[in-house]
């Protein structure tokens, strides 16, 4: 289906909001252990827009979500969490006037720096400081880093942020679900109006906004294809 303007795609991302979903609340769950806790995570959409989580807890969040691997450990991904409820509504018409955006505690926008590669001296350069690796190895670490990613063009830095983007998102979902929250991932919002409200600098490349708060309706049970029909071995 094409959403090729604003009311198509509004109309398609609150009618998922207007399904009924009954009373039941999101999983609390008895265990945190990984399995469980990835069983158990859902999209939700229907928060209650009077519980706040604070700024500790979400710079908690995140410093596990950033545990996450990334391409030559260069840590693309930047964040900018907005809680204050005048931006959010702000955001909102810019998301499609997603209910979730005002009602979640916050909105977390996940960002994509392409100029990442800048950062390799920091980082490597951190690994010598720790006796982890010589001098000599992070030289040529970064001069290969900075002659190799300094020449991607903007297409191809932005899909590697994109999948990094991508691996940070999903480890913070994890945890806010290990918490005790909920989350629900939205690409239906519109990129450039974002960058612009928002002051985005323009090495940042947007990945998605994650809705985070307490869930007061749980999210649509999972349907997954069988096994079978997604997966091969070897060669196709």
């Amino acid at each position: 289906m094409s959403l090729k303007n604003k009311s198509e795609k509004e109309e398609y991302l609150t009618k998922i909001n207007e399904m009924e979903l009954g009373d039941e609340k999101p999983a609390e769950l008895d265990s945190t252990d990984l399995f469980t806790v990835v069983k158990e995570r859902r999209s939700v959409r229907h928060y209650d827009p009077n519980f706040k989580i604070s700024k500790e807890e979400i710079q908690e969040l995140l410093e596990i979500a950033v545990q996450a691997p990334s391409s030559s450990n260069l840590q693309p991904w930047r964040f900018l969490v907005i809680d204050e409820q005048e931006m959010k509504e702000q955001l909102l018409p810019i998301a499609n006037n997603q209910q979730q955006i005002v009602d979640a505690s916050a909105v977390i926008a996940v960002l994509g720096d392409i100029r990442a590669y800048q950062n390799a001296e920091r980082i490597y350069g951190e690994l010598v400081e720790n006796g982890t690796m010589t001098k000599e190895i992070k030289d040529f670490y970064v001069n290969s880093i900075n002659q190799n990613y300094g020449s991607l063009s903007v297409e191809q830095a932005t899909k590697i942020a994109m999948i990094d983007g991508g691996l940070v998102s999903m480890q913070l979902m994890l945890a806010a679900k290990a918490k005790g929250y909920d989350t629900v991932p939205m690409g239906g919002f519109s990129p450039e109006k974002f960058v612009e409200e928002f002051n985005v600098p323009e090495n940042f490349k947007p990945v998605m906004l994650i809705s985070l708060g307490k869930g007061v309706k749980a999210g649509f049970d999972k349907f997954r294809l069988p096994l079978n029909d997604i997966l091969t071995w070897n060669k196709f």
